[in-house]
């Protein structure tokens, strides 16, 4: 039975790096807006700053020495942090002076955060220790992760628009995170299972804003656009007056 109980669980290991790829690709499209338009507007650089955190400390607590049977976690996890490492760069690049201070501080405190874990609980913990250690740091950095898009919730309800916060970028987040809360479960992983099922429910408020949002952004622009056309028309029609006055 624990054979197949393995076999399951690799099963949905290998889910959850094939939806955590996905994940990690999503804001390509954000970013190629970025790029073109030499701007990051309103979006915010932190999601992905604590992403890369999360990205180098999972991986470092799926490594064989932490724990045993986590190398899925590892492989997904370095390539994670690979591609975060370049979205925060081609953010700091674009971003604002004041938004660039402030991410850019940021991004240094996380990799002193990572530096000391990892110094940390190679000098100081070992065995289950250096497990438990490892574990709480993932967890407590995941739900930080998990818990940056708040940011950009507040500006959904604020604005009234789910412009700045993509619908694939959720439904990734959702497909992830049932996958590792499944592997976690059947793996008995305690630090895994909390971080994802905090993500699996932030994920569905998301996606439950994005649903009760996203006619208004239509209706938005639809308003906008009839605004715009009656303008024109009434600036035509003073340039006709205009032109028939002596």
């Amino acid at each position: 039975m624990s054979g197949l109980v393995h076999t399951i669980q690799f099963v949905f290991g290998i889910l959850g790096n094939v939806a955590s790829l996905f994940l990690f690709l999503v804001p390509t499209y954000t970013f190629k807006r970025i790029i073109k338009n030499k701007s990051t507007e309103q979006f915010s650089g932190i999601p992905y700053v604590m992403a890369f955190l999360n990205c180098l400390l999972t991986a470092w607590y799926g490594l064989p020495f932490i724990t045993s049977s986590n190398i899925l976690v590892t492989t997904i996890n370095g390539t994670g942090a690979t591609i975060e490492l370049i979205y925060v760069l081609i953010f700091l690049l674009y971003a604002p002076n004041k938004q660039k201070r402030k991410i850019l501080a940021i991004f240094v405190l996380v990799l002193v955060a990572f530096a000391a874990a990892a110094v940390i609980s190679v000098l100081v913990f070992h065995g289950k220790n250096r497990e438990l250690f490892c574990g709480i740091a993932s967890t407590v950095f995941s739900i930080v992760m998990y818990a940056a898009p708040l940011s950009i919730i507040r500006l959904v309800i604020t604005t009234k628009s789910v412009e700045y916060m993509p619908f694939l970028l959720s439904f990734a987040a959702i497909l992830s995170c049932t996958s590792w809360f499944i592997y976690a479960i059947l793996g008995m992983d305690p630090y895994i299972g909390i971080s994802t099922g905090v993500g699996l429910t932030l994920g569905i408020v998301q996606l439950i804003l994005y649903f009760c949002y996203c006619d208004k952004k239509i209706l938005n622009k639809k308003t906008f656009a009839v605004e715009e056309s009656q303008q024109n028309m009434d600036n035509g029609h003073n340039n006709d007056v205009k032109l028939y006055l002596p």
